[in-house]
């Protein structure tokens, strides 16, 4: 089994965060909950201020597919009037969670049924420039069924986050006309939607990525292809997840140092001080630093968010 250790940081407390919420309304507002971080940043770009956002999954130095869920948190989603959950295997605790707490007036946002996605489907669905509009129209309508006097608001504010990500989807377009088939390795998935979106050929035996997403070991031959492609020069770039690491990430990312192929760090979960669209901005511009003057972006540093 292949052993995957997490980046070392503070453990989040969940405590604090959900504590006193025995009410589906907070301050009389709603309770609405991000399962993933990512998803309460859009929730809340679009609530504004009528509603109180949380998210559970906070920590971008932690392997979120080993979440533990505690009473706290189950406490947490028996208040809340929202919940958005990822699905595809990715936070199955949740809808477990959601289903221990039936409620007729809780509104449950599942982003692989919205989707319309198989369960085989990559589970890093945020990095898919069309997911999170579909988020965000969705949230819209289930907050106006909550506060319908508010429906005019939340729908404008779709309209505002659906223009805000142009500038990004724009810079994948140009990415893909300057650099066609740019050929790059990866570590894990977590990234693929955003490199197909960019025009990239993932060069990463499938398998390989897969084997690492789930803890579990590769086959020789797919570790050696890996190493192939890095010591000989077959690709520009290897994207590396920066949550989950373990000694065989780390070869490859100690080998793509001594082979001179930049390194582009990818999150799962939205690292701290960026929201949805300067953190895909930044991961975008981490690639086209890598590709365009071969410079490394391992790790992304704190960023503004977005206006």
């Amino acid at each position: 089994m292949l052993r995957r250790s997490l980046i070392p940081a503070v453990a989040l407390s969940l405590t604090t965060l959900v504590a006193g919420c025995a009410s589906p309304v907070q301050g009389g507002r709603p309770i609405a909950i991000g399962i993933e971080s990512q998803y309460a940043d859009v929730i809340s770009q679009i609530a504004g201020p009528y509603v109180e956002v949380r998210a559970i999954e906070t920590n971008p130095n932690t392997d979120p597919h080993q979440f533990e869920a505690s009473p706290a948190v189950a406490r947490a989603i028996a208040s809340a009037s929202l919940v958005v959950e990822n699905g595809l295997g990715y936070d199955p605790w949740a809808a477990r969670m959601i289903a221990a707490e039936p409620s007729a007036r809780r509104k449950v946002i599942d982003v692989q049924r919205l989707l319309g996605l198989p369960a085989i489907a990559n589970p890093h669905v945020w990095y898919d420039p069309g997911t999170m509009p579909a988020v965000a129209a969705a949230v819209a309508a289930a907050l106006s069924s909550l506060q319908p006097a508010q429906a005019a608001y939340f729908q404008a504010n779709v309209r505002k986050f659906d223009a805000s990500l142009v500038p990004w989807t724009e810079a994948l377009a140009a990415f893909k006309r300057r650099y066609p088939r740019t050929p790059v390795a990866v570590t894990e998935p977590v990234a693929d939607e955003l490199l197909t979106a960019a025009g990239c050929s993932i060069l990463t035996p499938h398998s390989l990525q897969i084997a690492i997403m789930n803890g579990v070991d590769p086959a020789p031959q797919d570790v050696a292809a890996e190493n192939a492609l890095l010591r000989e020069h077959r690709v520009k770039v290897l994207v590396y997840n920066r949550q989950v690491t373990s000694a065989l990430t780390d070869s490859f990312l100690e080998l793509a140092r001594r082979s001179g192929i930049p390194v582009v760090g990818v999150y799962e979960t939205l690292p701290a001080g960026y929201d949805y669209q300067s953190w895909m901005q930044a991961e975008l511009a981490a690639l086209v630093r890598a590709v365009s003057r071969g410079v490394s972006t391992e790790t992304l540093g704190r960023g503004a968010a977005h206006p």
